[in-house]
């Protein structure tokens, strides 16, 4: 080991010689001599390049010295360098070189999955790791990088280091390498050809780039968090950043033999878009999650779960990608492979094409991940025939192709969840679990079958779930997380919002926050005085007032002027902004409100573009944002960007986006820079309606919201619980299973026996025809007893319906959580299920218009209130509450409204003279369609995405219920737009009660 003077320890070169000393003496690293052993010309360590073929390949050398004589050597770097020109190192490094006479020459062994193939295991032992300091790489200067780290002589790391005490950070060696550090006919530093990857350090902080670009050079951190933000925790007797070099609590060190080969072999990538090429290196947490996820694994095997709070800007998609990879390869000790089979699901009706893709260009063997983009008759035929990774939606396994598939039970699962606080609760997911252990029952038993379906619901031994989300849920935390000192449940692996954030991986979309509050003065203008209901009435009143010309005008102009005044010049002029409205009706009224303000102010330079679902009245006509826009849905996302998916520019630039439940989640558009909010927003949904702007960019470094509903308090009030690791004040009770029960058998509608009767049917076997008759004969028993009840409380029968709900939610989510061993609970859940669809619904009451016949917009002002940053600061988070809450959720104004004018307009255009009463018969058709599978596709997705899959369900919904009414069931097959306005009104109770639901 070197040693210096006391008066020396400060110096730069001091830290290059520990981290050189760590890696000879503790990852066996072979120090070189840059002077004699380093090739500038070829960038290589020729003698090792030789020693590793000569010792590792002896056979393949001899032919070649046969076949070419002394020129051999001349010969095998000059292919060498060519193929390393042509192909780049990584993908000479993983499949190496050939020479004619068909002399395969392999450059580099990586570590085999397991150690059943001894020889795999010595060729793996027999890579050379080598360092050298001080590396003069150019031919035209003298310039020299303070260390390079080799594989078999080929350089696959280069590092400048400096020193704190110098008064030199790693920020510094970030600018030695773009200002000094020019590739430009230099081999080592050459995009491909050269190093894979580049580290600037010092003895706290690491930064990586793998592509030097002279002043654009981006590079990226490379730390391991502190206190859940950035930088790197202290360590004892060491530098901070020892994980690099020497092995410790993280593990094992990035330089290691272990993990370097890995990263090398099992990591990297090359991402083309288009003429773009990028270099992947995993940045640490990505790294970190993979390896510290798959040690657990190996060591404990199969039936655990992972949670991964990993924030927007991680790079989930690739840590999902290489998590699956990896976990098809993993052995235990005993050389067993752990999983036969990896399954990626997402909650998205559309499966989400740039994890398909990112999933694939993993795949170093073609048809290892099979996408599941068709039928779910495909996802059976892929489980059944063991293929190693598969990617498909979540709903794809409740159907009944799924439901055939058996004898899967001894084959061991690795389920990798995208979007986990979503899409873990519902039928699709129990379907899931019972596809990957349904086995063949001999049992008679009735109670022993009931017993069976309920343990199936809990956790399974051969399966391990991997759950993925930034913003996991009370339910989320409770079903996926490990269970700390504390006993309560906690992210299994963390990149937390704070950490991205200061870490420069998504902006701060709280920086810079004003609040506006609109003043109304309303005056009524009839004589009579309609009674409208407390807190319902005034909403109905704000409605009005929101809506009206001058409201929209006022707000219109801010926005407009604030996007001219600070938005329209960032990013160079490409800058973009949302209005997130609260309704359709809004989006469309502030369409025209900004169309007509650029216009009147003669704002040329200026275009919005609009997105609501389904179709709105416009001067009498139904009009469809395709019609506003002047091109389809599907093209909107491109256009408003600016650009083709070739690259090619639209003729119209669009600026402003003007939204109503769309483009809220999952839209991912970095030139977005500012947000102008006019809705309610708490919770999750404000966490990502806002995050729509925390994307990344060239030269954007600021983001702008204008809020006039929600208040600085509101918003932070919602970002509190994911901007660190998230947690639970408690564990949910379980035992709200058995209030539960209780509280539905006081009603006085459930029979005990009936539910006997039900059970022993339902869970014999497969149903037949025959079958559903008497299950549903005994189900409308209790919907007698229902309808029966002439209670004065309006409110009772509803009361029961959310009662029941909630209580099969919860029961479907405890008993994922703990044993319950209690068939009885199983037998009210799935009798239950039965009984929700088949209540009627209640009567709406009569309808009252707030027109302006009713009130008149006397004054309107909208005032600034709050500016300023809005940021959370370190420590500044909220514990999520347990499930405690079971409760009714009424109907909201704007349905009862849109009923009113559906059954208007059905009876103006028909003839008819049906009544509010006769057609909320239609309402039915959502409790037969509405089931869990269906509810977590609404929640989960945004309206566009879902519309299609629920207009097609409700269609045939309807259909069935009107088998024995001609009447309506011609009117609903015959007219199109009474049948899309009647789908509109159920879709939008739907999704309201989707998103309301416990």
């Amino acid at each position: 080991m070197t040693t210096y003077a006391a008066n020396n320890l400060h110096k730069e070169k001091v830290l290059q010689e520990h981290l050189i000393a760590e890696l000879v003496s503790g990852e066996d690293y072979e120090r070189r001599d840059p002077k004699a052993d380093y090739d500038r010309a070829l960038a290589m360590d020729k003698a090792l390049v030789l020693r590793f073929i000569q010792n590792t390949q002896p056979e393949a050398w001899e032919k070649l010295s046969q076949h070419y004589a002394a020129s051999a050597e001349g010969v095998f770097f000059k292919q060498l360098d060519k193929a390393l020109k042509d192909r780049g190192l990584l993908d000479v490094l993983r499949k190496g070189i050939k020479i004619v006479p068909g002399i395969a020459l392999s450059l580099c062994y990586f570590r085999p999955a397991s150690a059943l193939e001894p020889k795999r295991v010595v060729e793996y032992q027999a890579n050379i790791l080598s360092v050298m300091d001080e590396v003069e790489y150019s031919q035209k200067h003298g310039g020299r990088l303070d260390v390079v780290l080799f594989v078999n002589g080929l350089p696959v790391v280069t590092i400048e280091a400096k020193n704190l005490l110098t008064g030199s950070t790693f920020r510094n060696a970030e600018k030695q390498y773009r200002d000094d550090r020019s590739p430009a006919g230099e081999p080592l530093l050459t995009f491909k050809r050269g190093a894979l990857v580049h580290f600037a350090l010092d003895e706290d902080n690491a930064s990586m780039t793998t592509r030097l670009m002279n002043g654009k050079t981006r590079f990226l951190p490379f730390n391991r968090g502190r206190d859940g933000g950035a930088g790197n925790p202290d360590v004892e007797d060491e530098h901070r950043i020892a994980y690099l070099y020497k092995s410790g609590v993280w593990g094992e060190a990035i330089f290691s033999r272990s993990v370097l080969l890995d990263v090398i072999g099992q990591f990297m990538v090359m991402e083309v878009t288009g003429k773009d090429e990028v270099m992947i290196f995993p940045r640490f947490q990505q790294l970190d999650a993979v390896r510290k996820i798959m040690a657990h694994a190996k060591t404990h095997g199969t039936g655990s779960n992972y949670l991964i709070q990993h924030s927007a800007g991680s790079g989930k998609s690739n840590t999902i990608g290489w998590l699956a990879h990896h976990a098809i390869n993993l052995h235990d000790e005993a050389e067993k492979q752990v999983f036969n089979t990896a399954i990626i699901v997402t909650d998205r009706v559309v499966l989400d094409r740039q994890l398909q893709g990112t999933v694939t260009q993993f795949e170093q063997t073609t048809g290892v991940v099979k996408k599941i983009d068709g039928t779910s008759r495909q996802l059976k035929d892929a489980i059944a025939k063991g293929a190693r990774i598969i990617v498909t939606t979540i709903q794809k396994f409740s159907t009944d192709h799924l439901k055939e598939l058996s004898g899967q039970g001894n084959r061991t699962f690795a389920v990798i969840v995208d979007e986990a606080h979503s899409s873990q609760s519902g039928k699709s997911a129990q379907a899931m679990t019972d596809a990957l252990t349904r086995e063949a029952n001999s049992s008679d038993d009735i109670e022993d079958l009931i017993a069976e379906y309920q343990k199936a619901r809990g956790p399974q031994a051969n399966i391990s779930f991997f759950a993925f989300t930034a913003t996991p849920r009370n339910v989320t935390l409770e079903r996926f997380g490990v269970q700390g000192e504390d006993g309560l449940p906690h992210p299994f692996h963390l990149y937390s919002m704070r950490q991205a954030i200061e870490e420069k991986f998504i902006l701060d979309v709280l920086q810079n926050y004003m609040t506006y509050k609109a003043y109304y003065q309303l005056e009524k203008v009839i004589e009579d005085d309609p009674e409208l209901s407390g807190r319902k009435g005034q909403r109905k009143v704000a409605r009005y007032a929101s809506l009206h010309p001058t409201a929209i005008g006022q707000k219109v102009e801010i926005i407009v002027e604030h996007f001219r005044r600070h938005v329209m010049h960032e990013l160079n002029g490409q800058a973009k902004a949302m209005i997130v409205t609260q309704s359709r009706e809004h989006a469309l009224k502030y369409f025209f409100g900004v169309q007509t303000y650029i216009k009147a102010q003669g704002y040329a330079d200026l275009k919005a573009l609009v997105a609501f679902s389904g179709d709105l009245d416009v001067s009498g006509e139904p009009t469809t944002e395709a019609d506003l826009n002047g091109f389809s849905e599907t093209e909107l996302p491109s256009r408003f960007d600016g650009f083709k998916p070739d690259g090619t520019p639209y003729p119209d630039t669009y600026h402003i986006l003007i939204v109503a439940e769309k483009y809220q989640t999952g839209f991912d558009q970095p030139k977005l820079c500012a947000m102008y909010v006019d809705r309610k927003l708490s919770g999750l949904q404000a966490v990502q309606t806002l995050s729509r702007l925390n994307r990344t960019r060239v030269g954007k470094n600021r983001t702008f919201i204008l809020d006039f509903q929600n208040t600085i308090e509101d918003i932070q009030t919602a970002f509190r619980p994911f901007y660190e690791a998230t947690t639970v004040e408690a564990m949910s009770d379980p035992n709200q299973v058995y209030d539960l029960e209780g509280r539905l058998f006081k009603f006085g509608y459930l029979d005990k026996d009936e539910i006997e009767r039900f059970s022993q049917t339902y869970f014999k076997g497969p149903l037949s025809t025959a079958d559903r008759p008497r299950l549903e004969g005994l189900v409308r028993q209790a919907v007698a007893r229902f309808e029966a009840d002439d209670d004065d409380d309006e409110g009772r029968q509803e009361e029961f319906r959310q009662l029941l709900k909630s209580f099969n939610r919860f029961y479907a989510f405890i008993a994922q959580v703990i044993s319950l061993e209690d068939t009885s609970l199983e037998k009210l859940a799935s009798y239950g299920s039965w009984l929700s669809r088949m209540l009627p619904n209640r009567e709406l009451p009569p309808e009252i218009e707030i027109t302006e016949e009713m009130l008149s917009l006397q004054a309107f002002k909208v005032d600034k209130k709050e500016q300023g940053s809005a940021s959370l600061s370190p420590g500044d988070t909220q514990a999520l509450a347990a499930i405690s809450e079971f409760g009714a959720k009424p109907y909201t104004d704007d349905e009862k409204k849109e009923l009113s004018e559906i059954i208007q307009s059905f009876n103006d255009r028909h003839g008819t003279e049906f009544t509010e009463a006769q057609m909320t018969r239609i309402e039915a058709v959502n409790p037969q369609i509405v089931d869990d599978d269906m509810r977590e596709m609404l929640r989960n997705n945004p309206p566009d995405v879902v519309r299609s899959a629920y207009d097609k369900a409700v269609f045939q919904g309807m259909i069935r219920m009107f088998q024995n009414d001609a009447e309506m069931r011609d009117i609903i097959l015959t007219d199109p737009e009474i049948r899309n306005k009647v789908t509109g009104y159920l879709f939008g109770r739907a999704l309201r009660e989707a998103h309301s639901a416990t």
